[in-house]
């Protein structure tokens, strides 16, 4: 399982840097403007500089309106400025078949540029409450589009959590079908250390955290702690050398 870590700025991103053994991705966002919030252009750039070459930088595009063609050039904008994951929040669209439409341009957009940039397809785990599709669509809309992977995060960050939305047995499913369709699958939305043993048992490729590895928990006035992420880090790695085990005792 793959860490993704959501620096705010650069800043945040030089401490990323100090701890960057202990993280396999750095995600560009800005949480002041949403769940997925876009930055700028500019603030990739310095972050994709300030990080290691060899740990890959992602970057959201927004919790984006149903706009296929705005959407391709923001996110054309975002593997311009560097970064090699391109995440498009669908929280403007309510029928799958706009989720795809926006998700096809944002792959042309992207591929056409550069081949080997993955985009992520992310929905919500609270759709519910925004009105946007539904969680368990998100895999054959990725399929259906092109994109690499398939993504929950929440939506309204008011302390609910992902499970809180869609349960263990409900998310296990969402990974099941990421899989089958040949995606990675990307689970995130308040994730705590306490969660990694169901993430690793489901087969979770990529967690991805900002709350649990900043000071107090707090995602909006807390600062990533370098210390935090390595314990993060340690939690996962224990958590693996445990299923491997039992997978091993298992055959």
């Amino acid at each position: 399982m793959l860490l993704l870590i959501s620096p705010d700025s650069v800043e945040e991103a030089l401490v990323c840097a100090k701890a960057a053994r202990y993280l396999d991705i750095v995600d560009v966002k800005k949480p002041d403007e949403g769940s997925l919030g876009a930055n700028f252009p500019w603030v990739i750039r310095e972050i994709r500089d300030a990080v290691p070459a060899d740990k890959p930088v992602s970057a959201t595009v927004g919790d984006v309106p149903y706009k296929p063609g705005t959407v391709a050039q923001a996110a054309l904008g975002a593997v311009v400025s560097g970064a090699s994951y391109i995440k498009v929040g669908l929280y403007g669209c309510t029928t799958p078949e706009q989720a795809v439409d926006v998700m096809r341009g944002v792959v042309r957009a992207v591929k056409d540029h550069r081949p080997d940039a993955l985009v992520v397809a992310s929905g919500y785990a609270d759709a519910h409450r925004v009105g946007c599709v539904n969680p368990l669509a998100l895999p054959d809309i990725a399929r259906r589009a092109g994109c690499d992977a398939a993504m929950l995060d929440t939506a309204i960050k008011d302390g609910s959590r992902l499970f809180d939305h869609v349960p263990p047995d409900r998310c296990a499913e969402f990974v099941r079908l990421a899989h089958e369709a040949g995606l990675l699958a990307a689970l995130a939305g308040s994730v705590t250390a306490g969660d990694l043993g169901t993430l690793t048992r489901i087969g979770t490729d990529i967690v991805g955290v900002r709350g649990a590895v900043c000071e107090r928990g707090d995602r909006n006035s807390g600062r990533i702690q370098p210390q935090l992420v390595a314990a993060f880090r340690a939690e996962m790695d224990r958590h693996a050398g445990e299923q491997a085990a039992a997978v091993t005792a298992a055959s």
